[in-house]
């Protein structure tokens, strides 16, 4: 586990233990209960103890758990103390959250266009899914995100939605590789590439469903960012159009998968407002995305087996 993800789980953790309550818990951090859960669980594989006696009833801290509250607590605190040294010593800093598998142009574009509207502010772009977004804009550790819908949660405010329609990408010597469009019922059999179900609940669920409803169902689906599985011919994965050497890129027939994002912020400031305007107009020209409603949509006729 990475430094700055036992920082955060143990955060979830002191939460978890003041309250003894995950639904409370997962209220005061701003995310959903599962994902918490998920968390904690993850925490406890990887001290190799048990941190809370759970039952329908009530939670409870083991001893392991009473033991390392007090540490977790200095350590977050530690960690809250390092966050305003360094923001004070290096003058107005604004962070973000952004998907792990944002293009890279995607991400210099926000950084070139939030600094030539706010020369004053610092942008420090941050890799995160969304559901650790969530999480994080409760903590204060980032200021706003660009998060992947459906996603909610208590007191998070939206910028403007837009939508990305989204592809096939498949190894350039796959026999679909050479169709004009590609149906999902087309890709019965092959394996998926998704980003993690922890990171992107919502989506994953949805794009899932609507897999199902067209009539693919993955053989078995991977999780990661990186397209190396794509690339190896194990598994597709859906996205934007990208250029690279031994892939390609097909539109899927009707455009039954869309991409939903905005920005997500819990307090608005002039440098937040700034941002969100900023990223519309960056995603718009350099992820291709548009507004929602915007996107044609065709309908695609059913195949055998597919569900109505």
């Amino acid at each position: 586990m990475l430094v700055v993800d036992l920082v955060r789980h143990l955060r979830y953790f002191t939460v978890v233990a003041e309250e003894l309550h995950f639904g409370n818990a997962a209220i005061r951090l701003g995310m959903a209960q599962p994902p918490l859960s998920q968390r904690i669980k993850r925490l406890e594989e990887e001290l190799g103890v048990r941190l809370f006696d759970r039952s329908s009833r009530q939670v409870r801290l083991t001893e392991a758990g009473r033991l390392l509250l007090g540490e977790a607590r200095e350590i977050v605190a530690r960690v809250d103390r390092l966050h305003e040294l360094v923001r004070h010593g290096e003058g107005a800093v604004l962070k973000i959250g952004v998907p792990p598998d944002l293009a890279a142009a995607v991400i210099a574009g926000l950084v070139e266009g939030f600094r030539a509207s706010d020369p004053e502010v610092r942008l420090a772009p941050a890799e995160i899914w969304t559901a650790d977004q969530v999480g994080a804009l409760a903590e204060g550790l980032i200021d706003v995100g660009v998060v992947r819908h459906p996603v909610s949660a208590p007191g998070l405010r939206f910028g403007q939605v837009l939508v990305q329609p989204q592809g096939v990408l498949l190894a350039s010597g796959d026999p679909l590789a050479g169709s004009g469009e590609v149906h999902l019922a087309d890709l019965a059999g092959r394996e998926l590439l998704m980003p993690p179900r922890e990171g992107e609940p919502g989506m994953h669920a949805e794009v899932l469903a609507e897999c199902r409803r067209h009539g693919y169902v993955p053989a078995q689906v991977h999780e990661g960012a990186g397209l190396g599985l794509v690339l190896a011919g194990v598994a597709v994965a859906f996205g934007p159009r990208v250029e690279q050497p031994g892939l390609a890129w097909r539109p899927l027939l009707g455009s039954p998968l869309v991409c939903r994002v905005s920005t997500a912020w819990r307090t608005a400031t002039a440098a937040v407002t700034g941002f969100s305007a900023v990223a519309v107009q960056t995603l718009k020209e350099r992820a291709g995305m548009m507004d929602e409603g915007a996107a044609p949509v065709r309908r695609v006729s059913r195949r055998p087996g597919m569900l109505a």
